[in-house]
């Protein structure tokens, strides 16, 4: 056992000091190439950066795209063994505020449901990963309920630096060479658009990015974005007919004849959907942002194909023009980690050596580690001890964190 009392506390006051970090990132600015999208990520990449030197990282490098990079040299000691990467991103998501978080500590949770401003409430009763915490007595980490936490993926951030730290204070273990990134820009997408693949030498990596303790991710969804351009035709209201094509009418019609069972909110598992996602402008050009989501290659085919009939169909009604533009955002990791099972294998050893069972899950959405494989670098998903990420109803675990931290020493250390 690593955790102790004393790493558990410099744990916890290392992740409360990340959650206070303004890092959220910006989806628009990302689509239109800018990167990082904002300029406050590079305020966090510059305390992290710090942090790594402070623990005996060496190559220490913030590069002009944001991403940090450092490495813990090998021991002299240590029987030569294959480098490994680890990697969490720095960015949160802009769709709920990550300004001015103000973190809550409630030690030793006993079950009692959080009441926080604004009447967000977390309850055991209708969160069972928080009743499983509850039985546990563990302390758990919220905001105030105006913002999020951050814990995606400030909780990864937190247990890779704590990691680092854990070894550069116990200089007698053994350990191989490893490598550390934090990205920038994760929630949109385009986190690993310009990752220093030149600086990488490991081929194999771990993205930290996961949620309750245990989980253990290798395989992904299949993601496109659909962007859908809807034209009309303007007239006065008061004579329209029959002239008049209301595109904001066409764009409606789109979003009602998706297959409503296959929204976010209605599926889970391996169950693939169709995920509007925003949607503006006028009678005469409306925009609709459609995300699809798929676990096979073949699946995603037909949603590509689907969008592109509703879009004739919806032409044909109004007598407008639609038009249709997919862009791929990132591929199951699954094939390219079946090929090179050893990098999964390794994980499960760490679970088991620090007393967490491996639990096997599809991520319903992607990381840094699907893009990561793309590349050529398989890279499965650890849990952090995150959940209900994206909301003002966001928690953490500071033990599940902490197994998460004892995991990643179980990789790093050498044999």
């Amino acid at each position: 056992m690593f955790i102790e009392e004393k790493e558990k506390s410099e744990l916890l006051e290392r992740f409360l000091r990340y959650v206070k970090i303004w890092s959220t990132s910006d989806s628009e600015r990302a689509d239109s190439g800018v990167q990082p999208s904002t300029d406050r990520q590079f305020d966090f990449a510059r305390v992290l950066a710090e942090e790594l030197k402070a623990n005996g990282a060496e190559g220490v490098q913030v590069t002009d795209k944001c991403y940090v990079y450092g490495f813990l040299p090998a021991s002299e000691n240590a029987v030569e063994e294959e480098p490994l990467c680890f990697l969490a991103h720095m960015d949160t998501v802009e769709e709920v505020s990550g300004k001015d978080v103000r973190p809550q500590v409630h030690e030793d949770y006993d079950g009692e449901k959080i009441v926080l401003e604004g009447g967000i409430v977390l309850s055991p009763e209708t969160d069972e990963e928080l009743s499983l915490s509850a039985k546990n007595r563990e302390t758990i980490i919220t905001s105030d309920g105006t913002t999020l936490l951050g814990a995606d993926d400030k909780a990864g951030v937190a247990a890779i630096m704590s990691a680092v730290s854990f070894l550069n204070s116990h200089k007698e273990l053994k350990r191989r060479k490893i490598e550390i990134i934090f990205s920038p820009d994760e929630e949109t997408g385009h986190g690993m658009d310009n990752v220093p693949l030149g600086l990488i030498q490991s081929k194999a990596a771990y993205t930290v990015d996961g949620g309750h303790i245990g989980e253990l991710e290798a395989e992904c969804f299949n993601a496109f974005k659909s962007e859908i351009v809807f034209e009309g035709k303007s007239k006065h209201t008061g004579n329209a007919r029959p002239d008049m094509v209301n595109a904001i009418l066409m764009a409606a019609s789109f979003v009602q004849n998706l297959p409503a069972g296959q929204r976010p909110e209605t599926t889970d598992g391996k169950m693939g959907f169709f995920a509007p996602m925003a949607i503006e402008g006028s009678i005469e050009k409306a925009k609709l942002t459609l995300f699809l989501r798929d676990f096979s290659k073949d699946g995603m085919e037909k949603r590509k194909s689907l969008v592109d009939t509703l879009a004739r169909t919806t032409q044909a009604l109004f007598g407008g023009k639609v038009s249709v533009t997919h862009t791929f955002q990132y591929a199951n990791m699954k094939e390219e980690l079946d090929k090179n099972p050893l990098v999964t294998e390794r994980l499960v050893s760490a679970y088991k050596a620090a007393g967490v069972e491996p639990i096997c899950v599809p991520i319903r959405g992607g990381t840094d580690g699907s893009r990561l494989t793309e590349l050529g670098i398989p890279t499965p998903n650890i849990f952090t001890g995150g959940h209900n990420y994206h909301s003002r109803t966001e928690w953490c675990s500071l033990e599940q964190m902490a197994k998460a931290e004892e995991v990643l020493l179980r990789l790093m250390l050498a044999e």
